[in-house]
């Protein structure tokens, strides 16, 4: 018995003599094997035995030499990747747990924004909270937000500190714009503030976010593939559909035009949940078809090892991982993936991550923050994590709010803060996709391959299923593998 009737027995499906013979002569018998297998799954799986005829049925040919594996994907005999890892912080995160590093991690968070902050020619002249003096003096001031509440007249009152004082700052309702830019400050972020110091307030004028500049776009002469929330292991995971797009990714599937796209995708980029996992929620153990971490990851291995291995898959961990649960998460590690570890065109690293692919930054992460976000400010939602992932780039920062659903490691340095602007921002996490271009950076938001979950019913949660984003040269294609 060889691979071929391995392949088909493994998903439950005997092969006739004649139609073993016909595979085994054909140009690629592995893909065309993989193709049936998809083909008679979405027929609904109900032939137990494949024959000869069938083969003529599936393909709809009257000439059986016709069945060959499509020609070689016209890629590049080798190619040259300009890959680059600008921040991963698997080796470098670090806390002993102590009120210290609580300190320093906000002094850290405090110092970096401040300083993008600075920049802002509007707040050039800013001063220390401790200076403000009485009367009604013009005055800016930079501070980490305390609180945010709203008073009985439904004004606005945000609680500013800096390393030398605190002071209130008041949102007037009659001031609309202003206002309604205040319903978007959340607890923990830092932000400018230009007013009117009046007695124990700072009477609001203007609220600043650290904010991102126009980029010019990159130049892109390749493509990239970005998916995320894959959850093998689940019994919701949608392995045909996960099938069909490593398929298309290797030119086996797909119209002409999505192979020569295939062709030119050189990264794969997946944000994180690559497992389902084991105990991350109460009950999960009724959800999961694999009940074991190792033999989840070695699902997994399984799977993405059939990708082609001229593309660079750039993988990072997500909440359902078996790396810690707080951010930034480490790379997932090696100890529960080993198998996986084993593809060599796999690069391993942390939530979040900043890369260079060929050039073009691309900031990493999973995307749990978007929970926190969803609660805290009106307008935001699930379904709309590109809105979530502009506020973040204009808070200059990956998770803000401290202490609620994100798990943040309170360490000396806050890893979490955008330092460098990227070209392109891809999460996941909330199982919706979405895309926006945003000050000339792409904000896509990887859909997953897990059907909608008992959870997701509760709360009215619909998943894009199967569904993958594709950058091609610049140009955010869309490709539906459900």
């Amino acid at each position: 018995m060889n691979e071929i009737i391995g392949k088909f027995a493994r998903e439950g499906i005997l092969i006739e003599d004649n139609a073993y013979f016909r595979l085994r002569e054909m140009d690629d018998p592995a893909s065309v094997s993989s193709e049936l297998i998809v083909k008679i799954k979405s027929n609904g799986g109900k032939f137990t035995v494949l024959t000869s005829e069938m083969l003529d049925e599936f393909f709809e040919i009257d000439n059986p030499a016709e069945i060959k594996a499509r020609g070689p994907l016209m890629v590049p005999a080798e190619r040259d990747f300009d890959f680059e890892v600008i921040s991963d912080t698997s080796n470098r995160s670090y806390t002993s747990g102590e009120i210290g590093d609580m300190i320093a991690y906000f002094n850290s968070r405090y110092s970096s924004l401040k300083n993008l902050l600075s920049k802002r020619p509007e707040l050039k002249g800013h001063m220390p909270i401790a200076d403000l003096r009485g009367g009604e003096d013009v005055v800016s001031i930079i501070g980490m937000v305390n609180d945010v509440r709203s008073t009985k007249n439904n004004h606005r009152i945000i609680e500013l500190e800096d390393d030398t004082g605190e002071i209130s700052v008041v949102v007037h309702n009659e001031n609309h714009k202003l206002f309604e830019k205040s319903e978007k400050i959340v607890r923990d972020e830092v932000v400018g503030v230009h007013g009117t110091k009046k007695g124990r307030f700072v009477v609001a004028s203007e609220i600043f976010h650290p904010g991102v500049p126009r980029i010019q776009e990159k130049e892109m002469d390749f493509s990239v593939a970005f998916i995320s929330d894959v959850h093998i292991g689940s019994q919701t995971f949608l392995e045909d559909a996960f099938m069909k797009f490593v398929k298309w990714i290797n030119g086996d599937f797909g119209s002409e035009e999505q192979r020569s796209l295939a062709a030119d995708v050189k990264y794969l980029v997946v944000a994180g949940d690559i497992v389902d996992g084991i105990g991350i929620y109460p009950g999960q153990e009724k959800e999961l078809l694999i009940r074991d971490i190792h033999e989840q990851y070695e699902e997994a291995a399984r799977l993405f090892g059939d990708i082609r291995s001229d593309i660079k898959i750039v993988m990072i961990p997500g909440n359902h991982d078996s790396s810690r649960i707080a951010e930034p998460q480490p790379a997932i590690p090696e100890e529960y993936a080993k198998s996986l570890y084993s593809i060599r065109n796999i690069e391993f690293l942390s939530n979040p991550s900043l890369v260079s692919l060929d050039g073009v930054r691309t900031l990493i992460y999973h995307g749990r923050s978007f929970d926190d976000m969803a609660m805290s400010v009106n307008g935001l939602s699930h379904e709309r994590s590109d809105l979530i992932m502009e506020e973040l780039l204009e808070k200059r920062h990956l998770a803000p709010i401290y202490g609620e659903r994100t798990p943040l490691a309170s360490e000396i340095e806050d890893h979490l803060v955008i330092d460098e602007v990227p070209h392109i921002l891809h999460t996941g996490h909330v199982h919706i996709n979405a895309y926006k271009k945003y000050k000339g950076v792409h904000l896509i938001n990887s859909g997953t391959f897990q059907s909608q979950t008992e959870f997701q019913k509760i709360y009215n949660i619909v998943p894009t299923c199967g569904q993958v984003p594709v950058l091609n040269r610049g140009v955010m294609k869309l490709l539906e593998f459900s």
